[in-house]
């Protein structure tokens, strides 16, 4: 759950810059399992943008009894919960918007396309890790990228990109 303090919608928004965070300690999560997904077919380069989203073709994760899903990217920067209404993520994000006086390092879009910076934690979550990849989870589509990872709802075609760099809703 997060933990929200408060919040801004945009769409079509990109932020850049360098993340900081004083007095927030080492930064590190605790450990927790997780378990590396393979490729089980080849990957080719994804095609241009299109208004909807195209039907689900990669890997399948299934969600756990709550109807979530957990990945953590490849690169261990990001780490997102996954369920059929919203999909949020947490990253160490490049210069964060200030929300109730705090850098906000999480981002959350819906399924109908609304979208807000959270303050919050995600906590110790048993994520899957991502290998650069296609996936499907309860309704969206996961293309983990070395730049990134885009979230697509295979039903409305609302989502986000998602890199330490910069987050664009769409």
């Amino acid at each position: 759950m997060w933990l929200v303090v408060s919040s801004v919608a945009a769409c079509g928004s990109t932020v850049d810059g360098v993340a900081t965070c004083p007095g927030c300690g080492s930064g590190t999560e605790p450990e927790f399992p997780t378990r590396t997904v393979e490729p089980s077919t080849p990957t080719t380069s994804p095609g241009p943008t299109v208004t909807r989203a195209m039907p689900p073709t990669g890997e399948v994760l299934p969600p756990n009894s709550s109807g979530y899903v957990y990945i953590e990217t490849q690169s261990g920067k990001t780490r997102c919960q996954i369920s059929a209404e919203t999909v949020g993520c947490e990253s160490d994000f490049a210069n964060p918007p200030i929300v109730g006086g705090e850098p906000a390092y999480g981002v959350e879009v819906s399924a109908g396309g609304s979208s807000r910076w959270v303050v919050g934690n995600l906590g110790a979550m048993p994520t899957t890790t991502l290998e650069y990849h296609v996936y499907n989870a309860v309704g969206w589509t996961i293309e983990a990228e070395r730049s990134g990872t885009r979230f697509t709802n295979d039903a409305t075609g609302h989502g986000m990109s998602v890199s330490t760099d910069s987050v664009e809703f769409f």
